[in-house]
């Protein structure tokens, strides 16, 4: 399984989605659903986008985990 911390980093910089959209251009609801982790899909190129907003790598972003966790 793939988790994403995108609800933990923008917590830490007291960050808003519709902020990270504004900036970006990403459209919300596609930040709302990697935020709640119900992302089944993302482009390259939004993980670009946030990774280079957020000046973080994608291994910041994403992270492989055991399905039992």
């Amino acid at each position: 399984m793939v988790k994403c911390h995108l609800s933990r980093i923008l917590g830490e910089r007291k960050l808003k989605v519709a902020e990270v959209a504004r900036d970006t251009g990403i459209n919300r609801n596609t930040l709302h659903r990697l935020y709640n982790e119900t992302a089944t899909r993302v482009d390259l190129e939004v993980i670009e986008q946030i990774c280079r907003h957020l000046q973080i790598e994608v291994g910041d972003l994403f992270e492989v985990v055991d399905s039992d966790e």
